[in-house]
């Protein structure tokens, strides 16, 4: 099936909703999946936002900017995930507890709208990870119409290019809780830590990056352009010195570059030691 056949069923799936309130994160999907809800179904769409420590304010600013200029009704949720029992301690599961207690949430405020479908951005090629979180949504019956489609991420960039929104070239997004070792405890200062990293790369003019948490260790994850300039030694000075600020003591440069669920290699490592 071919990329307009499945944006024509993602179209009749929307379509007989006839109302819904989708999970609004400002990334490539739940933008293309907002922006295809409005352009079908108006007014009768609500995104609904989660602020929280766990997503970068620059990330909660493009969001409001986007539904502002779409004038799309837009509601704004504070969470702390953090308060979540048992997230903090990072186990496995973390995203299953995490999407369980948020989207409850964004279903309660959904029903006090009288909105009876909460959607979210979920593509095809997520069920290529682990994503214990999936689990939570299917339980609590939220719509993943981008994957119910079968639209991938590079088809959904596509089609985001074509509609000339502003996200189609946009690097992946994923919460901060993703930098971390299972296992490893998340706090506030940590969280901070990794934003105040991830910030600075960008504003470097890197632009797919992630910074992962060892301990006092920072692993940087880049794309291919990232790592060519990371070889200048005057910007490997300045990445140094400006990760021991933020309070990290060791700075490595992941060899294999950037990529989805790195952190899940490590489940992959335990059960073969087992």
């Amino acid at each position: 099936m071919n990329a307009q056949s499945k944006l024509d069923k993602l179209n009749r799936n929307l379509r007989d909703l006839g109302c819904v309130a989708v999970a609004f994160s400002g990334g490539v999907d739940s933008t293309f999946l907002l922006k295809a809800a409005y352009s079908l179904l108006g007014n009768r769409v609500l995104a609904v936002t989660i602020r929280s420590g766990l997503v970068p304010p620059r990330e909660i600013d493009e969001s409001v900017q986007f539904v502002r200029k779409e004038e799309i009704e837009h509601i704004i949720v504070d969470e702390d995930e953090l308060d979540i029992p048992g997230f903090a301690q990072n186990p496995p599961h973390r995203c299953y507890l995490c999407k369980m207690a948020v989207f409850s949430r964004i279903r309660r405020i959904a029903e006090e709208q009288g909105i009876p479908y909460v959607a979210e951005g979920s593509n095809a090629d997520d069920v290529l990870d682990y994503r214990p979180g999936m689990r939570a949504l299917a339980e609590l019956g939220i719509l993943s119409p981008l994957r119910e489609a079968g639209l991938t991420k590079q088809e959904i960039r596509q089609l985001s290019r074509d509609w000339d929104l502003p996200t189609w070239s946009k690097p992946s997004l994923a919460c901060l809780a993703t930098r971390f070792p299972y296992g490893e405890i998340i706090t506030r200062e940590r969280l901070a830590m990794i934003d105040a990293a991830e910030q600075y790369l960008l504003e470097l003019g890197l632009r797919q990056v992630r910074v992962r948490f060892h301990g006092n260790l920072a692993r940087i994850e880049t794309d291919k352009e990232g790592l060519r300039r990371l070889l200048s030694q005057d910007l490997r000075e300045k990445v140094y010195y400006r990760f021991k600020e933020i309070g990290f003591v060791y700075v490595a440069v992941d060899l294999q570059g950037y990529r989805t669920g790195s952190m899940n290699e490590t489940l992959v490592l335990q059960s073969t030691d087992r």
